[in-house]
């Protein structure tokens, strides 16, 4: 009887601990995991969504756990570029929202606002002055921005095809933009928050054709090469998930 009992025990026991270890498993399994140079952190979460969304409060994470390095001229310039230009990107989707009532205007401004969010977030982190001074509609400091805002939006004002050629125009400067400040840092928290925001874009791009092709129309890219907006185009959407 009692060698019945110990049996029975032991087999309770080791029932338990295999129990532990797949529920350890089943934890754990949705976790992003980063490892940079300060080692290795482990984050819960979509860092990009199917919208092309930044998971802003993940975002924020990502960038504090990583090595604060030294910053060039060039890496600061692209830092204070992408922030507005982000905005541009939301300004001009706000007021052609406001002028044609398309969702998928309104709904890649607010993605748009997580982009130049996320870039704020390096700014601060370098103590980069922030150029956004005024955070209005079509307000920039830059004058280039506020020129390309004014004329976009009269662009767009002339038709819905027109409105969605010019959304495909700026995703493709924001990725062509966005490759070309990739290629001028070698810092890890910069490189990483721009691959991001690149997936986001591409996601954008492929909206404004499908929408384009739904009104029997086509965009043909000025910025990037044809080669990588068919690539980009015939892909699937893409997502920010594990990151190693």
């Amino acid at each position: 009887m009692k060698k019945l009992i110990a049996i029975t025990l032991a087999t309770l026991i080791l029932t338990s601990v295999l129990l532990s270890g797949c529920t350890s498993q089943n934890t754990t399994s949705n976790t992003n995991t980063i490892t940079t140079e300060t080692g290795k952190g482990n984050f819960k979460g979509t860092l990009v969504n199917s919208n092309g969304n930044i998971n802003d409060t993940l975002m924020l994470e990502y960038i504090k756990s990583m090595p604060k390095q030294p910053l060039s001229e060039q890496e600061k310039e692209g830092l204070i570029e992408m922030r507005e230009e982000e905005k541009l990107a939301r300004d001009v989707y706000l007021t052609l929202y406001e002028k044609w009532k398309l969702p998928i205007f309104k709904n890649i401004a607010e993605s748009e606002e997580t982009h130049t969010t996320a870039i704020k977030y390096l700014l601060e982190k370098y103590n980069i002055p922030d150029p956004v001074k005024n955070d209005s509609v079509g307000a920039f400091s830059n004058p280039k921005f506020e020129e390309l805002y004014k004329k976009l939006v009269e662009e767009g004002n002339k038709s819905v095809v027109d409105a969605l050629i010019v959304g495909a125009t700026i995703e493709d400067l924001d990725i062509a933009d966005l490759q070309k400040w990739i290629n001028e840092t070698d810092n890890e928290d910069i490189k990483f928050v721009y691959e991001n925001l690149m997936k986001g874009s591409r996601n954008h791009m492929r909206a404004f054709v499908r929408m384009l092709n739904r009104y029997g129309a086509n965009y043909t890219p000025k910025y990037i090469s044809k080669e990588e907006f068919e690539q980009i185009i015939n892909s699937n959407t893409e997502r920010g998930m594990n990151q190693q």
